[in-house]
């Protein structure tokens, strides 16, 4: 027995040519929250941030995650396709976005708004990373809802059957990404910040907790149909988490070892 699929309509409504649909919903969901939450962080005394200081880093944040996550999601995943039809990469209609692309876009916009502020890259870093994992729940909520990037084959009693993943019950991976890469680690990147904290530590902890979350879940997503799994052991999406593992757990003893006041305001 499986669970039954809940019939979402991926569009909410539409109007003429002009459709509104959940995923997109998803992503607005998870900007307002950035938006809140960031300025709720700079309001608050010794913080260092002004609003101005905020709307800025959030529109370079905002172009870094779409820029970034389509061009990573083109190279990582569809790079064949993507030299047949190199004009694929702007064909956002036909979806296709890689959170580790996004990652590299949003560092890449980190580095240029500390450039032009005249800010520490870490200390950037660390105010941003508490600001990803709600739209990251939000974004695997929408993954859900379309019925797409679903799970292997199994028989738990919490299996679905999706529309487009043939007849067989699989894991609703992305409820699991949505619960571990989303709530339990923003819960844990909240718990942390209630103390001041080295400069780095906080953006240590993010890549190394995602990268720990998205290499495990990895084992219940289902391979890209495209890709499969290199040498039917890794996946594409574990060989991208292994750089944030090393890389933040790497960032945080680095970050622990120096001589620095300790920055990250209380939550």
């Amino acid at each position: 027995m499986a669970l039954e699929f809940p019939q979402i309509d991926p569009i909410i409504f539409s109007i003429g040519p002009l459709s509104v649909r959940w995923y997109g919903l998803m992503y607005l969901i998870g900007f307002a929250f950035a938006m809140w939450f960031a300025n709720r962080q700079a309001s608050k005394s010794g913080s260092g941030w002004t609003k101005d200081e905020v709307s800025d880093l959030l529109f370079y944040g905002m172009l870094g995650v779409i820029l970034g996550g389509r061009i990573g999601y083109v190279l990582f995943y569809q790079f064949s396709y993507f030299i047949e039809n190199p004009l694929y990469l702007f064909r956002i209609d036909q979806g296709g976005m890689s959170f580790h692309g996004g990652t590299l876009g949003v560092i890449t916009a980190i580095a240029i708004f500390a450039y032009k502020r005249k800010k520490s890259l870490l200390q950037v870093g660390d105010f941003v990373a508490p600001l990803v994992p709600v739209g990251l729940l939000a974004g695997r909520i929408g993954n859900f809802i379309n019925g797409e990037l679903w799970g292997r084959t199994t028989d738990v009693p919490w299996a679905m059957v999706f529309p487009t993943g043939g007849p067989l019950a699989r894991h609703p991976s992305q409820l699991y990404e949505a619960f571990f890469e989303g709530l339990v680690l923003f819960v844990i990147l909240l718990w942390f910040i209630k103390r001041p904290r080295p400069a780095g530590s906080v953006s240590g902890l993010f890549l190394l907790g995602y990268g720990i979350f998205r290499f495990c879940i990895e084992y219940f997503r289902q391979p890209d149909a495209q890709l499969g799994l290199f040498a039917d052991f890794i996946s594409m999406g574990q060989i991208l988490s292994l750089p944030m593992i090393i890389g933040g757990l790497g960032l945080l003893i680095w970050a622990y070892k120096q001589p620095q006041s300790k920055t990250a305001a209380k939550a």
